[in-house]
């Protein structure tokens, strides 16, 4: 995407509004500015103008406010015109901004050029997008902490720590023919250590970040009329289930986004597990199958006072990601509680009053992999994780070699681009790609 082209894009959300923005960024906006509104304002104040195009057409009026390259969002002279929000006339200032001079940007685009002409590193600019996309409250906080550069100051901290002890290993190769052993009094090696430590603890930290940004899939599934669609309605707290006394009434999978914990979850009602000769209803059970695959964490949903019968649990429910339920403990005088069967949680509950349900949303969460921490997350991405995984793998490496000066210089050498990939400063340019593709056009 080259930068000597002036962009414009609607920055607001699609849809009928109060309030309607469309930003440009580059080097016409000064002339596009002249045409449309008779001129720039001054830096950074707002003032009312009238909106026109080339026929010089009225289309709208509101507040325009300039920022001035490079003290903008962008590096480049960046133009908001702030006008109404309809769709109809956003349109038509668009069209208005395009046929001044201005190009459509593309998804991402502004912030693309925010990280090129280094107002941002990337892993700030992702986090630009998982700020917009925060379903919770949690995951705004932990965006908000990547954006503001935290987790990126602490990536680079490791990656200093990492060269100081690079230095000590490249100067043992230099100066191998002298007297002097730089790795003798395991300087290297503890520095080392420490690096893998913090590597580790800041590999915790964005785990539990992108958590809250990707989520969990929870899939209810069990036989019929042991209370999935009753749990599903308590969890999503809305009739979004029908519920009856007929054996079958959920033929098909419905879903609904909770928030448990500050963590983004998926709740999949499913077909009761039978055999059926109903041809609607087997599509609804293979249906419940393949959520099976997927799903972060199955709810494996019976009857109370089936409980000895916990080892009959079919073969698509995996241990190591199943909650066994006995639900309507209202129904047999059971109390609401918790037992542990060869490592999967059973839970006593009843989806009918809400007893038990506080126990199974922390399961849920143990589940998924929340972990409490004294420190707030960072919100991390995949490929953040990947390069902190691969800068620990070879530092560790680096450790076990540390008698082959060559090969322990080489790790460290690779856990180094492994680091610098998280903020960008060593990245490919088909990655710059996929990234930004991802993001609003007007962001």
């Amino acid at each position: 995407m080259p930068n000597n082209e002036t962009i414009a894009a609607i920055a607001t959300p699609p849809g009928a509004g109060g309030i309607g923005v469309v930003r440009l960024s580059g080097k016409k906006t000064k002339e596009i500015a002249e045409e449309m509104i008779g001129g720039l304002p001054p830096k950074r104040t707002a003032v009312k103008r009238i909106f026109v195009n080339g026929a010089g057409e009225a289309l709208d009026s509101g507040l325009v406010v300039y920022f001035e390259g490079p003290n903008s969002y962008t590096g480049e002279d960046v133009l908001e015109l702030q006008g109404h929000g309809g769709p109809g006339v956003l349109r038509l200032v668009l069209r208005a901004c395009i046929d001044a001079g201005a190009r459509p940007a593309e998804p991402g685009e502004f912030t693309q050029r925010a990280y090129l002409n280094n107002k941002l590193d990337l892993a700030q600019a992702e986090s630009v997008a998982d700020l917009i996309a925060a379903s919770s409250e949690a995951a705004v906080l932990s965006a908000h902490r990547s954006l503001s550069g935290e987790f990126s100051a602490r990536t680079e901290q490791i990656k200093h720590e990492l060269i100081e002890a690079r230095v000590f290993v490249e100067a043992a190769i230099d100066f191998s023919e002298e007297e002097i052993d730089f790795l003798e009094d395991e300087s290297v090696k503890r520095r080392l250590n420490a690096v893998y430590i913090s590597l580790e603890q800041l590999r915790e930290l964005a785990a539990q970040g992108n958590l809250l940004r990707e989520g969990a899939k929870i899939v209810l599934a069990g036989e019929p009329n042991v209370g999935k669609s009753t749990l599903m309605n308590l969890l999503s707290e809305e009739e979004t289930s029908i519920v009856t006394e007929y054996a079958g009434t959920t033929r098909d999978s419905i879903q609904r986004q909770i928030i448990v914990g500050g963590v983004p979850m998926l709740i999949i009602d499913t077909a009761g597990l039978r055999s059926s000769d109903d041809p609607i209803e087997s599509i609804g059970i293979q249906r419940t199958l393949d959520h099976l695959k997927d799903a972060d964490v199955i709810v494996d949903m019976r009857e109370a006072g089936n409980n000895a019968h916990v080892e009959a649990s079919t073969a698509y429910f995996e241990k190591a990601k199943s909650i066994i339920v006995f639900n309507k403990i209202d129904l047999t005088g059971q109390v609401e509680g918790f037992n542990d069967h060869e490592g999967v949680p059973a839970i006593n509950l009843s989806a009918k009053t809400g007893e038990g349900i506080e126990i199974l949303k922390d399961h849920l969460l143990d589940k998924v992999g929340v972990r409490l921490s004294e420190e707030a997350p960072f919100m991390a991405r995949e490929r953040h994780l990947s390069a902190l995984d691969r800068a620990a793998t070879h530092v560790n490496a680096a450790l076990s070699n540390i008698g082959t000066i060559e090969f322990c210089a080489e790790e460290l050498r690779v856990a180094q681009n492994a680091l610098s990939e998280i903020t960008g400063e060593f990245v490919a340019d088909d990655l710059l790609g996929e990234i930004f593709s991802n993001f609003c056009v007007g962001k």
